[in-house]
């Protein structure tokens, strides 16, 4: 290769006796200046990359330097200190190193130098020197310079793996803590963005999640200023036209140093975040993908790292297991509602049962007892019930059952209780205080709703109500007694055959 000389680093060692001496040349004082510096603490890349570059200026007319430190997973070099302007062509002469054999001597390229660090049999960076005379440099300094390099990046290795170790630990058992409480695929998703967005150390980080079309049905942020409404604009859209989420259909991370060097969707999540760099990390279940979270950052592009693609494909491993627990407890507890709301409420009119009215008005008069409020109750029997299931069907009498629980629902208010008791009778709880005034208007609007025709299989019917009321604790000291005299009055009611298409009578007066 023209414009190239090897040099040897094997040889031409002087003691440190003899390096102490002669100080008065740059590169001995170099060496002796290493020898002193390293004894201290462990120092960085950048001071000893500072310390020699004064010396190598006199020894050698050095103009400028890079250490580049190897990233065992990746393959890829990364520059972690430098002095002077670098140049596009350093990084090509550091990967000539790696055509070279492992011992071999520094690699001249012009006015480039490129120095293997290697300690332990292992190479760990490459220093590339650029200067006007840096053939003058000898072997033992060259070979003492590169051994400080390499245990300097060895050591610091070491720490950030012992640091990256203890925050992986510590961030999956925080997302293990939290996760497996999660009851819904959303709350998972939530928790996994959080996580992700710790893990990494990003400012921002969002998720979304798709339906069985693929189309994006839910969204959520952390970080990013006004995120719901800012990602907004996503819901609805196909996932599988964006292309990060087809990089990571296949289950696999995604990690994008510049945004600027890959493909994304216009209006997508990457520019919606505004982040410069990203990690996109697949939301998997067992029936395949649910989502996709990212996390970046927006003011400056990012160099990931081999330890950053380990916790990206940790993170997504752990997230499919949390996301399936979370799945499992959302059907478990759909279930649980499903028997609950079966064993509550009447199937026909999907209107609570006797069971349901019993406990409530139970609680509600403990209430009123406590609050020294009122409590009202009316128990109504449809008028005409019968000839409709003898004339119509009993399933006309089963649509005619439908309707009349609607009408009553929009009688009363949100928190009153309307319930089927069985058959054709239903019964009305009023809490929050009634008086008699407030439970007589109520049966009245309920009469009147009731005695307005009904249309069946393109039939009009018409029926009526008798609606008996009574107070708690005017009528009745107790919920049994409340409900004795409900059923008191609203029979009272129904034999009152002067009233067109019944109407309602109180339990005091009954």
């Amino acid at each position: 290769m023209p414009n190239q000389k090897a040099m040897s680093v094997s040889s031409g060692l002087r003691p440190v006796g003899a390096v102490l001496a002669v100080a008065d040349d740059p590169q001995d004082a170099l060496l002796a200046g290493l020898v002193a510096f390293m004894t201290k603490d462990t120092p960085s890349v950048q001071h000893v990359l500072d310390l020699s570059a004064p010396h190598l200026r006199a020894a050698a007319g050095l103009t400028a330097a890079t250490v580049f430190k190897l990233d065992s997973e990746t393959g890829l070099l990364h520059a972690t200190a430098r002095v002077g302007r670098p140049a596009a062509r350093d990084m090509i002469t550091a990967g000539k190193v790696f055509r070279m054999a492992a011992g071999a001597p520094p690699l001249a390229d012009g006015d480039r130098m490129a120095v293997r660090l290697r300690i332990g049999g292992q190479t760990v960076g490459v220093l590339v020197l650029t200067g006007t005379d840096l053939v003058v440099l000898r072997t033992d300094v060259l070979a003492s310079l590169a051994l400080h390099f390499a245990t300097t990046l060895q050591a610091i290795a070491a720490e950030e793996q012992r640091q990256f170790v203890s925050h992986v630990t510590s961030t999956i058992r925080r997302l293990f803590e939290q996760g497996m409480a999660a009851t819904s695929v959303e709350a998972a998703g939530r928790i996994l963005a959080a996580s992700a967005a710790e893990g990494f150390r990003t400012e921002y980080a969002a998720l979304y999640l798709i339906d069985s079309d693929g189309r994006i049905r839910y969204v959520h942020s952390v970080g990013v200023p006004d995120g719901e409404d800012r990602l907004g604009p996503l819901l609805g859209k196909v996932a599988a036209e964006s292309p990060v989420w087809r990089s990571i259909a296949g289950g696999r991370p995604a990690l994008v140093g510049d945004v600027r060097t890959v493909k994304v969707r216009p209006g997508g999540l990457a520019q919606l975040m505004g982040v410069q760099s990203y990690i996109a990390l697949p939301l998997m279940s067992t029936q395949g993908p649910v989502g996709m979270i990212m996390c970046g950052d927006p003011g400056a592009t990012r160099d990931w790292t081999g330890q950053d693609r380990i916790l990206a494909q940790q993170l997504s491993v752990e997230g499919a297991l949390i996301v399936d627990s979370a799945e499992m407890r959302q059907a478990a507890q759909a279930h649980v509602a499903q028997l609950s709301h079966q064993a509550f409420h009447d199937s026909l009119t999907g209107l609570p049962n006797r069971s349901y009215l019993i406990e409530r008005a139970g609680h509600a008069v403990h209430e009123a007892t406590a609050a020294g409020d009122r409590v009202a109750l009316m128990l109504l029997d449809l008028n005409g019930f019968k000839q409709v299931n003898d004339t119509a069907g009993h399933q006309a009498g089963d649509v005619l059952l439908q309707q009349v629980a609607k009408r009553l629902l929009g009688a009363v208010r949100e928190e009153d209780v309307v319930s089927r008791l069985g058959g054709d009778e239903f019964a009305i709880l009023l809490t929050r205080d009634p008086d008699e005034t407030v439970a007589e208007a109520v049966a009245a609007r309920i009469c009147d709703r009731l005695r307005k025709p009904f249309t069946i299989e393109g039939r009009q019917v018409t029926v009526g109500g008798s609606v008996g009321i009574a107070l708690f604790p005017q009528d009745a000291s107790d919920y049994d007694e409340l409900m004795r005299g409900a059923d008191a009055a609203m029979y009272e009611a129904k034999r009152d055959t002067k009233r067109d298409g019944g109407g309602f009578r109180r339990a005091a007066a009954a």
